[in-house]
């Protein structure tokens, strides 16, 4: 058994900063935790924890490089997974749908979780889950 207890972050090199900031943090309600003046934004994910929040960090696309992979087969993330309160499941996935981003289901292989998707404005998939069991 290892010491690790935990997911720390993700980052994510995304096109265009602001908009994908807008996205985590005024969509999907995540937290800014890092100073403006950093080139990267860090985000926490759920609630305030003892020890390293869970984060999703944001990177800017350097100037010349390669655009982010246009269909599935050929993105190095496949996608991230956020879980929902229970009791928040369905009216998340609505106000989504209602905010124009295309809803999709989705199912888990082993999981006791219902499951929807959700794609970032850089075309990375997002599964947002509830635990059913």
């Amino acid at each position: 058994m290892t010491g690790i207890r935990g997911l720390a972050e993700i980052v994510l090199v995304v096109q265009d900063l602001e908009r994908s900031v807008a996205f985590y943090r005024d969509l999907l309600g995540l937290t800014v935790i890092s100073p403006p003046t950093l080139p990267a934004v860090f985000l926490r994910v759920g609630e305030e924890r003892e020890g390293v929040p869970q984060q999703i960090v944001l990177v800017p696309r350097g100037a010349g490089a390669a655009r982010a992979a246009a269909g599935t087969a050929e993105r190095v993330l496949h996608h991230i997974g956020l879980e929902v309160a229970p009791d928040r499941y369905d009216a998340e996935r609505a106000r989504l749908a209602a905010a124009g981003l295309n809803v999709r289901d989705g199912a888990h292989p082993f999981l006791p979780v219902e499951a929807f998707y959700v794609d970032d404005p850089d075309g990375n998939e997002v599964e947002l889950v509830r635990r059913t069991g």
